[in-house]
């Protein structure tokens, strides 16, 4: 478990770690040690792992202590962490770094079989900076009263977060101009768009307009027991399950009990062995019956039997787990940024165990990797483990470690096994830092292929092999019937829904269990989808994304996230919609004119006024020319726009109901007046004729790196003057979908654009052609980033909105979903607990668990699944898992009789989106007799490919009352 924490704190970028190891790698400890080799063992543990760990990240300083801890040596690290430590001993560490000044954070850990412990002290006064890692909440400002306490009302746009209690500070208020001098104020009675201000308003100036709100966090102090304290004085424990509510006291006196076990037996219970754990069992109520009133009613000898069958091991995905759950617990020690564990936590994932008794002769090692796993669980169902048959779609965050886990369980790892993992995807820069299988000299490659390879250098007997395809409509060739029919599970590490939701349909089709987690920087998700036991994926859906309107982003943002996603639309139609349709009108100009000429549309004269005015006005042939465009983009952007904006709706315009137009959430733009000494205008105009030079072939001058040369240049750009026009029509109204405007003579406008664009063709050099450029945003150097960044700020600036730096406008308009490794481990390490009992087989609903956790409360909450829907008629039942099969290539007449016998009258059935029999039509009585896959192939004109065996029909039935009834996808094998 000491490197599973250890990666993760690289991963993350601390200064330096230290591992302290004196013992040496023993066959046992392969089940849950990725860094370690058959070849290892006999060698020093912090020996052996250092190398492997340091390539994770050159930044950081990896060390190694191999002799005996003495405790004055703590006094040069900010945090430290046990993973196999005596109470007596911990103690006095403990002691030592509580006592010290200042506070040494001190963990204490424990992976005991399928339990695990956490024990935090970070001193007797430590202060959280920031307790939960969310942005500060915010809110626009629509009203604030004179009243004694005010009350504060906010515009509809989206709902406050705010808490009573919170202190908030306000900004850009109109008119009680005294509540802008940022001094933090309490609310209270918050409401969805209100709340109440302590404080005497009637004193001050009378709200007109504008302001926002925003919540000021506050740091928090938090007073650790150390552990000699906290041992018989726990507090309250962190809950994980609350099922098991009365768990957490009962481990608590558990692994009491065991450190009582290894000082007096010298040793670890033997797994299996039935007098060991009776004398962990008695040890246990000993020490039970000494606590007076808070000893417990019941010790559950059954519970602490597991417990002691499996002390002895250590399990990779606990390892994983808690690896996760304490190396975020270091980065909150060293940076105060979320809230600690506070003090103890316990968990337990005994449901893992197989269904059937265990006998001892099952536990028994055999001399292999997987000793230690097989003293929990038992060798018939390592044997399992060995010859399942995996699904892996993904290898980014998630899909690292779950091959690095799967890989120490032993899945996919004899010869009748096969791990199957795929991902379209290359390896990016910015992928280091959390996918920890690549490394900086893989950047570019495939990421399946790296993974895979890098899997099998972790198990060599890993059956794997790396596909790049992506799953989907358009690889059912590959992943076909046969591929899904003989897997025994699939597990996803996918990051967006619209795959998850195909791969899950698969699953649902083939009735395989799938695995499902996802991450968002400290919170993530596992879900379990197992056959007729549970609902699928998408069973249950969260609410989509709430989009800001298009007029909003266009012409009304409000926060920079609005200027971001503008800036990301122009970036995408300047350099890449826009040269792709100038190619595609070059390369076939004829044809390309017919289908502008037959669409008509506003759309259509959009697309070639674009094209015309990029190979005519804007047409540039040297770098002075890209050098000017950019200029004239930045005064057609943050200037004419803006001006002509303001032209069309003063600052004093009135709705047709007599509101002021420009009232909350809206924001009075002003132009800007461009100048070369400003670092933001010229960096835009840098970013934006580079790239427009890559997109004509133009070579780039090496004087652009020098700012002076490019102001000089800039000054040489003639500017026209801009004067608005009197009948502009700009889109306000918020559910339009399209800011073009239709008008009656588009067909007319069209033709006269070809015949400009055919003249302009004309003087063209003979093959030229544009280059469309795609959005990268891990290439530092491509200036993609540099321009998204300046269109987003200085539109901002227009807006009088707070700008972000690159990084920030990275992450919102690269659309990154941040991940980091505490929380992937953690996510894989639950996934690989649910895998035990899905390959065991035989599990119940109540064993399973679906879970969500966020790292930075912390918050842990485990359910078990929710079940599928069941539908009765008759003596028969379903759900969303069946699909009734009809063999032996029937007729139409001999399907529907097929249902008549379940007492289902058909009266529609079709294929896809073809309808192959309707009692409303008569012609469709002659049919009876045809074969089902002649209708498909003739009437539905399918092309069934020679791999598929069966097709599907949708059947709407009707029951012996005439009440129309579900019935499942009805799959007719005509082969």
């Amino acid at each position: 478990m000491l490197n599973s924490g250890a990666k993760n704190l690289i991963l993350a970028g601390v200064k330096s770690v230290m591992l302290h190891d004196e013992g040496n790698v023993e066959l046992w400890d392969l089940s849950s040690n990725f860094v370690f080799s058959e070849d290892d063992v006999g060698k020093n543990r912090a020996l052996v792992a250092v190398q492997k760990l340091q390539e994770l990240n050159n930044a950081v300083v990896v060390h190694t202590l191999t002799t005996k801890l003495a405790k004055e040596q703590l006094a040069d690290f900010q945090a430290v962490v046990f993973t196999d430590i005596s109470l007596e001993k911990a103690i006095e560490f403990n002691d030592y770094c509580h006592n010290h000044q200042p506070p040494i954070a001190f963990i204490k850990t424990e992976a005991r079989g399928l339990f695990g412990s956490v024990f935090c002290d970070f001193g007797p006064e430590f202060t959280v900076f920031d307790v939960d890692g969310e942005d500060p909440h915010t809110g626009i400002i629509a009203s604030i009263s004179n009243d004694n306490p005010a009350l504060v009302s906010c515009v509809d746009d989206e709902r406050l977060e705010f808490q009573d209690g919170d202190l908030v500070v306000f900004s850009e208020v109109h008119g009680m101009t005294e509540l802008n001098d940022g001094k933090p104020r309490k609310i209270k009675n918050a409401r969805a768009y209100s709340f109440t201000l302590e404080e005497d308003t009637t004193g001050f100036g009378t709200y007109e307009k504008g302001g926002i709100v925003t919540q000021v966090k506050q740091p928090k102090v938090l007073n650790f027991k150390p552990l000699r304290e906290a041992l018989n004085d726990p507090g309250d424990f962190l809950f994980s399950d609350f099922s098991k509510f009365d768990r957490p006291p009962l481990l608590h006196l558990a692994f009491q009990a065991l450190d009582k076990f290894v000082s007096e037996s010298g040793g670890f219970p033997i797994p299996g062995s039935e007098e060991d754990a009776q004398k962990l069992i008695s040890i246990a109520s000993n020490i039970n019956e000494k606590l007076g009133d808070g000893r417990l009613e019941d010790i559950n000898p059954k519970l602490l039997r597991h417990f002691a069958f499996g002390a002895k091991a250590v399990l990779n995905p606990l390892a994983a787990m808690f690896g996760g759950i304490v190396g975020q617990e270091v980065v909150k020690a060293c940076s105060g940024k979320f809230h600690p564990l506070f003090q103890f936590f316990y968990f337990d994932s005994v449901e893992s165990l197989p269904t059937e008794p265990l006998q001892s002769s099952d536990l028994k090692p055999l001399k292999s990797r997987y000793d230690a796993q097989i003293s929990v669980f038992g060798s018939k169902l390592q044997k399992k483990l060995e010859d399942s048959k995996v699904f892996l779609v993904g290898s980014g965050a998630l899909g690292c470690e779950l091959l690095k886990n799967l890989a120490l369980m032993g899945v996919s790892c004899s010869n009748h096994g096969k791990l199957t993992v795929t991902d379209d995807d290359v390896i990016e820069k910015s992928n280091l830092s959390r996918q920890f299988l690549f490394r900086d000299w893989n950047i570019g490659q495939a990421k399946s292929t790296v993974a895979a390879s890098a899997a099998a250098s972790i198990n060599p007997r890993l059956n794997v092999e790396a596909l790049q395809n992506r799953v989907g409509p358009e690889t059912e060739n590959v992943f076909d019937d046969t591929f899904w029919e003989n897997l025994s599970v699939v597990i996803n590490a996918l990051d967006n829904v619209n795959a998850r939701l195909y791969v899950d349909q698969r699953c649902l089709y083939f009735q395989k269990a799938l695995l499902e987690s996802g991450t968002l920087g400290a919170k993530c998700n596992t879900q379990m989808v197992i056959p007729h036991l549970t609902e699928n994926y998408g069973a249950s859906r969260d609410p989509p994304e709430k989009q800001a309107p298009m007029c909003t982003v266009h012409s009304f943002p409000h926060n920079i996230d609005h200027c971001l996603t503008w800036a990301r639309s122009e970036f995408e139609g300047l350099l890449e919609k826009t040269p792709a349709e100038v190619n595609a009108y070059l390369s076939k100009p004829s044809e390309y004119v017919t289908n502008m000429r037959n669409a008509g549309d506003a759309q259509a004269r959009d697309t070639l006024e674009r094209v015309l005015e990029c190979l005519d006005r804007e047409r540039c042939e040297t770098f002075q020319d890209c050098i000017g465009w950019a200029r004239l983009k930045f005064e057609d952007y943050f200037s004419n726009r803006v001006k002509q904006l303001i032209y069309t709706f003063p600052e004093d315009a009135t709705t047709s109901t007599g509101a002021p137009f420009w009232s909350a959430p809206k924001r009075f733009p002003h132009p800007l007046q461009f100048s070369a000494a400003d670092p933001g205008h010229l960096h835009f105009v840098i970013a934006a004729a580079i790239l427009r030079a890559e997109t004509s072939g133009i070579p780039i001058p090496d004087w652009v790196r020098n700012t002076k040369k490019v102001a000089e240049a800039v000054e040489k750009v003639e500017v026209s003057e801009f004067h608005p026009k009197k009948d502009a029509k700009i889109v306000t109204d918020e559910e339009a979908t399209n800011l073009t405007s239709q008008s009656i003579d588009d067909a007319q406008v069209i033709n006269e654009l070809i015949i400009k664009l055919e003249h302009c063709r004309e003087k063209l050099p003979p093959g030229f052609r544009m280059k469309p450029i795609q959005f990268e945003k891990d290439d530092d150097t491509n200036y993609h980033m540099d321009l998204i960044a300046g269109l987003a700020n200085m539109r901002a600036r227009n807006y009088s909105i707070p700008e972000v730096d690159k990084l920030k406008a990275k992450f919102i308009a690269g659309r990154i979903i941040p991940a980091i490794a505490t929380t992937t481990a953690m996510a894989t390490g639950l996934v690989c607990l649910e895998l035990y009992k899905v390959l065991d087989g035989g599990h119940k609903l109540e064993d399973y668990r679906n879970t969500f956790a966020n790292l930075a409360l912390p918050l842990f909450s485990m359910a078990e699944p929710v079940p599928p829907k069941v539908i009765k008629h008759r003596d028969m039942s379903w759900t969303i898992w069946d699909r009734w099969i009809l063999r032996g290539n029937p007729t139409l007449r001999e399907l529907i009789q097929w249902l008549k016998d379940k007492g289902l009258k058909a009266y529609s059935i079709s294929f896809e989106s073809c309808l192959l029999y309707n009692t409303m039509f008569s012609r469709h009585q002659d049919r009876m007799d045809r074969k089902m896959v002649d209708l498909v192939r003739e009437v539905a004109g399918a092309e069934l490919p020679p791999y598929r065996r069966h097709f599907d029909v949708v059947v709407a039935c009707e029951d012996e009352e005439d009440n129309d009834i579900d019935i499942p996808l009805v799959s007719i094998y005509f082969r």
